[in-house]
């Protein structure tokens, strides 16, 4: 693969206090923007009782942040190598504070529809610069590992801080109050930003594939749709082909023309490269598989448990915050084992974690139990997305990380839909062949619980004596074998992308130096070593 040189800049930018100081601004943003993609979950009851949206309006409410983001993540990568990074991700900022505050203030779902929307395209300007700023800020490749870690395990703790946050604020604030707390926030990023973020672009970006941009919106957009809407609603429905078509023409007209152009959007021989190829394929294999796993423990907490959305929530955290925690381990190990054999031990973490998760989730499990199986997940996670990340962003030419970590990013997001999309439909199917209605169950009754073991506890809680109770238990037995059955399949998948990773990346040093970082006065470049 060719890869185009900009001007050599210097082994270290700045002070290092600087280069910290602009991973702590990378870092809240990242939260920031992980918090705003669960939070909203939490808030619906509440704008139910206020707003009365239709169920239409609800959906979109919820997923057109995720469709916004998604789709427009390849294109403000691109923008960003071109007009800057910093000035990227600070405008995102600006944007994503104003979204945040005509969201919380929306007087009607149509405005409240907008304001996620616009919520979304900001953070798609902000995820692709929040990686590359950190991959232009640290050109010590030691340095960089670290500080790639850390901003991954803190994005990770970020999503499981939804629901806390979002739970501490309903709890004495109106609906608004979850996107409310985005605007100091965000205030604090920018003045940070100003001060301590370096300022990159590629010096000869070249002409915009400006044809190629609705290519890619369309298609990602129709792609993401159909997987998402398709696993709600069913295959079935005529929207979900028509989405689905419109998203696939689209995107094989895209990979059509990036061959074809001299500047394109995604430079598709960044996949000949075994290390950014091997990178991206870990990622989607773990974010495939354990998607499912938060979604079936936040029901099961709630449903079988009966426990609170907050207290749910907090019970699913010590697994992100050991991910946090744990980044530097990554840092520490990549020397010592080499990249493959560390993403694959992440893997088969995550694996056996999850294995033993789903084992364990019969309903007199105690939490104690399933507290170390957490841990040791959230520390698979870490391991993998700490190396891969560093690995895409080290592979991929300087002058185009932007766009290196949006297809990183896009891969991630379409990996979650399709994750839950086919796991979630077993885990779906696994529970309505295991359940056994009590008999004489109303028509109405036994259809809501044959939809969800919510509907079927709900149910039961309705009815009253021996009938109800049966119900309930039967519902949450059946529950807890789909649980088993999906995350013994994913923890398999997983177990497979281990394999996989392993040989895929064996031939990456264990340090990728930066090609563009000048050594210190008589100082050699170290030839790093394979693993």
């Amino acid at each position: 693969m060719t890869t185009t040189h900009t001007t050599p800049t210097p082994r270290a930018p700045g002070p290092a206090r600087h280069r910290w100081a602009a991973l702590a601004v990378c870092c809240l943003a990242a939260m920031l923007l992980g918090i705003d993609n669960s939070v909203l979950n939490y808030a619906i009851p509440s704008l139910l009782r206020d707003m009365h949206p239709s169920g239409t309006q609800i959906l979109w409410i919820s997923d057109v942040y995720g469709f916004a983001m998604g789709s427009l993540l390849v294109v403000m990568g691109n923008l960003g190598d071109r007009l800057g990074r910093k000035r990227m991700m600070l405008l995102g900022a600006v944007a994503f504070g104003g979204a945040s505050l005509l969201t919380a203030y929306a007087p009607d779902p149509q405005l409240l529809i907008a304001g996620r929307a616009l919520l979304g395209v900001a953070g798609a300007m902000m995820v692709p610069s929040t990686l590359s700023l950190l991959r232009h800020a640290f050109t010590d490749p030691k340095e960089r590992t670290t500080a790639i870690g850390i901003s991954s395990g803190i994005g990770a703790a970020s999503f499981a801080l939804g629901p806390v946050v979002g739970g501490l604020l309903l709890d004495h604030f109106w609906w608004g109050s979850v996107f409310l707390v985005n605007v100091p926030l965000m205030a604090v990023v920018l003045v940070a930003g100003v001060l301590v973020l370096p300022e990159s672009r590629n010096p000869r970006p070249g002409r915009l594939d400006w044809p190629g941009v609705p290519l890619s919106v369309v298609g990602v957009l129709g792609a993401i749709y159909a997987i998402k809407t398709g696993f709600r609603d069913g295959a079935g429905h005529a929207p979900v082909w028509v989405a689905a078509a419109v998203g696939v023409a689209a995107l094989l007209l895209f990979v059509r023309r990036q061959v074809r152009v001299e500047e394109p959007l995604i430079d598709l021989r960044l996949f000949r490269n075994p290390a950014f190829s091997g990178a991206v394929g870990a990622n989607l294999v773990m974010i495939f598989a354990s998607s499912t796993l938060s979604l079936a423990f936040a029901m099961y907490f709630q449903t079988v448990r009966g426990w609170s959305p907050f207290t749910a929530g907090l019970a699913l955290l010590p697994g992100p915050l050991a991910a946090a925690f744990a980044a530097p381990l990554a840092t520490a190990l990549i020397p010592r084992l080499g990249r493959a054999t560390v993403v694959a031990l992440g893997l088969g973490l995550v694996a056996v974690s999850t294995a033993v998760l789903g084992q364990l989730s019969d309903p007199g499990t105690s939490y104690g139990a399933l507290l170390a199986p957490l841990v040791v997940n959230g520390m698979g996670i870490i391991l993998i997305v700490s190396v891969t990340n560093d690995t895409i962003l080290a592979s991929a030419p300087k002058d185009r990380t932007g766009a290196a970590a949006a297809v990183s990013e896009t891969a991630m997001e379409m990996g979650g839909s399709l994750g839950i999309a086919v796991l979630g439909s077993v885990l779906g199917s696994v529970y309505r062949d295991a359940l056994v209605l009590p008999a004489g169950l109303p028509d109405g009754v036994a259809r809501a619980a044959r939809e969800s073991v919510g509907g079927a506890v709900e149910a039961g809680a309705r009815i009253p004596g021996a009938a109800g109770t049966a119900l309930t238990e039967t519902a949450r037995d059946a529950f807890c074998h789909s649980i088993q059955v999906t995350t013994l399949a994913g923890a398999v998948l997983i177990a497979c992308g281990a394999v996989a990773a392993r040989w895929a990346l064996r031939g990456v040093p264990a340090e990728i130096a930066d090609p563009e970082a000048e050594p210190e006065k008589g100082e050699d470049l170290p030839v790093p070593a394979q693993r």
